[in-house]
């Protein structure tokens, strides 16, 4: 984990935006930092090559963006990025990675990411993606982007995939595919902690599988881990979408990368 904290001085532009790099290969933070550096709107803070190096750096230093490779050793799908949210709040988190897997795109979004690039971007595109995110801009590669409306568009099918469970476990098993802790779990259904534990027990068993882990795989298999609460659909009339929890319009336009589009909300 390295530290840059002679780029944060009194001769930086004050409106230049601090960023964190954190990826798995040293090349790849050396590209990304030798590509910002030169900006006077961006200071690169620190550099992190885990997921527990990215949230100390998080919590020591509050980056307005962090940007991160879903490959990072130690990466939890759903936890990782809602523990930097927690601990540094006004972090926008950037995903920069090569994974563009539909579930992996679902994850980081409903764990409040609030951008999904492809390193296959034309660099000169991040230091704009960058500045979007730091002014409340969600941004998402042109696959990226479509990858996520077909999944928003697609209809629950809870009850189809698993009949085995009764209507409250559909309920628990969708909240834990998408990240929520037992507490949080028991608040959103008002139920007690204890309620909820024994029927992530009964998940388990009905399910045969051994832990939350192998639970949530099999959930995010069936396409239950999509963003938004049970019986909520994420698609609105309009054309509008809600993405991690904000809603706004997808327009097409060339924040980063061409065809990237933009979401402001």
């Amino acid at each position: 984990m390295r530290r840059y904290p002679e780029e944060v001085t009194a001769e930086t532009q004050p409106d230049a935006v601090t960023v964190v790099l954190a990826d798995a290969q040293p090349v790849v933070r050396r590209g990304l930092h030798a590509l910002l550096s030169p900006s006077a709107e961006v200071a690169v803070t620190g550099e992190a090559a885990s997921a527990r190096e990215a949230l100390a750096l998080a919590t020591a230093t509050r980056p307005d963006v962090l940007v991160l490779d879903v490959e990072l050793p130690g990466f939890q799908a759903g936890v990782t990025i809602q523990e930097i949210n927690r601990v540094s709040p006004s972090t926008a988190v950037l995903v920069f990675t090569a994974v563009e897997d539909e579930h992996a795109i679902l994850a980081a979004m409903w764990a409040g990411a609030r951008g999904y690039v492809l390193k296959s971007c034309p660099g000169d595109g991040i230091v704009r993606t960058i500045r979007g995110l730091a002014t409340g801009e969600v941004i998402l590669g042109p696959r990226v982007a479509d990858k996520l409306i077909g999944q928003l568009s697609l209809e629950p099918r809870n009850q189809q995939l698993f009949p085995e469970l009764t209507a409250r476990e559909r309920e628990v098993l969708e909240l834990i595919a998408s990240g929520m802790r037992n507490v949080a779990i028991a608040a959103k259904l008002n139920l007690s902690p204890k309620t909820v534990s024994n029927h992530i027990s009964i998940i388990f068993s009905k399910l045969n599988v051994s832990d939350r882990y192998e639970a949530i795989e099999v959930a995010r298999r069936a396409r239950l881990g999509r963003p938004g609460p049970p019986g909520h659909s994420p698609v609105v009339p309009g054309g509008s979408v809600l993405l991690a929890g904000r809603r706004g319009v997808v327009a097409p336009g060339a924040p980063a990368c061409a065809g990237a589009r933009s979401v402001r909300g």
